[in-house]
């Protein structure tokens, strides 16, 4: 543990905790008016005023009413399809959304019908552990109905 003490001239010596000493003061001889006052700076917060320091009366207790604030609270990650609508093409991909920081790519964009995009995010989604089974069936299921959408319409928005 550091242990630091202030000195001054004139002044008493204090020291941590750590190494108690008792508090002396230099003999009433040695202080002069003459002397420069060198005053110790702390930085710490305010004194109190010498009227906030006085003993008063006891003031009674009034209650405050209790303001109430709202803290937003903080989204869970989650995941979402992101689709790239083209004539010929439909790509997939998965992302991790993780609010207040950004997105996290998850996989590559899959195109359909040059693969089985739907099969690839399938394993995609079996690889990661963490994702759920209702997850990723709903998942699977949003795919499928964009792909079937895309079939119906031939590539045309």
């Amino acid at each position: 543990m550091l242990s630091m003490a202030i000195h001054a001239p004139n002044l008493p010596t204090f020291s941590s905790p750590s190494t108690p000493k008792p508090l002396s003061l230099p003999p009433r001889s040695s202080l002069s008016l003459n002397a420069p006052f060198k005053r110790l700076r702390f930085h710490c917060r305010p004194c109190a005023a010498p009227e906030a320091l006085e003993t008063k009366e006891e003031e009674p207790v009034v209650e405050k009413k209790r303001v109430g604030v709202l803290v937003k609270t903080m989204e869970k990650p989650r995941l979402v399809l992101k689709f790239v609508w083209m004539e010929k093409n439909i790509g997939l991909a998965l992302d991790q959304v993780i609010p207040g920081y950004g997105t996290i790519p998850l996989s590559p964009y899959y195109f359909w019908p040059r693969k089985d995009a739907w099969e690839e995010l399938k394993s995609l989604l079996e690889s990661k552990a963490w994702i759920s089974q209702k997850r990723m069936i709903i998942l699977l299921n949003q795919a499928t109905d964009i792909i079937n959408l895309w079939q119906q319409s031939g590539g045309a928005l």
